[in-house]
């Protein structure tokens, strides 16, 4: 596209509208994985897994949001957006294929915390997932139109200051406290606005394409990770009946006899083959994922690219165009 014409149609009109309907943003969890090497094993962390999950479990609770209807466009981002109109994070607490815990929170552009709580489950991932959302919309119905508009307005507010900080950094004031509050609105049909706008909704189809990854993502890795889980209920049922049968065994050998060190040696003997069994599967896991994630990751990384890029150009542009339609020297 021509670089003129593009920035042109940029910095036509574009109309304010007040929505009461948030806008979502979704940062990818933190993996949880403990630094401590030593201790994975004891605490059935599977880092590469871990990984994995942190990119596939925000795009189910995404579906969970969506599928709920009440909120505007919700997105899976890279990273955490602190001037979103409503901003989830969240970090994987355990998981093991058998349970899984999730800490989640819920932030909007005030700075004021919706939700923070942690979420449990030994059964389908997605209903602890529907849990939180039917939380988040408990607390959403809470609050009045006004409030939820403000939020939107507050939102845009932050983002245009950090686009052109000399022209929108006075709308809005950082409490003591650290929240944010709205002080006063752009004049309606206000040039700079409208310009903002433009800029916002082209980063919106930037972050739309993202978002689109992470949904191919979770496509390509559903099946295998149900096949992962399915496989770890199984070796926690037969870790489970094999510590009883061992226990059984011991229980009616003599101390120190043949039988009893036979029976600690079979031990030690089947562990060592469920563990060799265990990874070959999270080998098998990872060989199936990781090209997967590859592709995502370099993506990822090009439209993020042009977004920073385009961003500091938009930045230098905008504060151009305040200067002189201001009269700032």
């Amino acid at each position: 596209m021509n670089r003129v014409i593009f920035f042109a149609g940029l910095f036509c009109l574009w109309p304010m509208t007040a929505v009461a309907e948030l806008n979502i943003s979704i940062a990818t969890f933190d993996p949880g994985v403990p630094g401590d090497y030593s201790i994975h094993q004891d605490l059935d962390v599977f880092p590469k897994i871990r990984e994995i999950e942190s990119l596939f479990l925000p795009f189910v609770l995404r579906q969970a949001l969506v599928d709920a209807g009440d909120w505007g466009a919700v997105r899976v981002v890279p990273e955490s957006d602190d001037s979103a109109e409503l901003l989830i994070t969240g970090a994987i607490v355990h998981s093991d294929g058998e349970r899984l815990a999730v800490s989640l929170r819920a932030v909007d552009a005030r700075g004021e915390q919706w939700l923070g709580a942690s979420y449990f489950t030994e059964e389908s991932y997605e209903d602890l997932f529907r849990r939180f959302v039917v939380d988040l919309a408990g607390i959403r119905d809470s609050l009045d139109d006004g409030t939820l508009s403000g939020i939107v307005d507050l939102s845009l507010m932050r983002y245009s200051a950090e686009l052109v900080p000399d022209a929108f950094s006075d709308y809005f004031e950082q409490m003591p406290e650290g929240g944010y509050r709205l002080v006063r609105l752009p004049a309606e049909g206000d040039p700079m606005m409208a310009r903002i706008h433009r800029v916002r909704s082209v980063e919106f189809v930037m972050t739309d394409a993202i978002d689109e990854k992470y949904r191919e993502l979770h496509e390509e890795v559903d099946s295998v990770y149900e096949i992962w889980r399915k496989y770890r209920r199984w070796y926690a049922s037969f870790r489970n009946e094999e510590a009883q049968r061992n226990e059984l065994r011991e229980s009616n050998a003599t101390k120190g006899s043949y039988t009893q060190l036979r029976s600690v040696y079979d031990n030690y003997r089947m562990d060592r083959l469920a563990a060799q069994e265990q990874d070959k599967w999270i080998v098998g896991f990872n060989n199936e994922t990781a090209p997967v994630i590859e592709r995502m990751d370099q993506r990822i990384a090009e439209m993020n690219g042009w977004v920073e890029d385009g961003y500091l150009e938009w930045t230098r542009i905008l504060s151009e165009l305040f200067e002189i339609e201001s009269g700032v020297d």
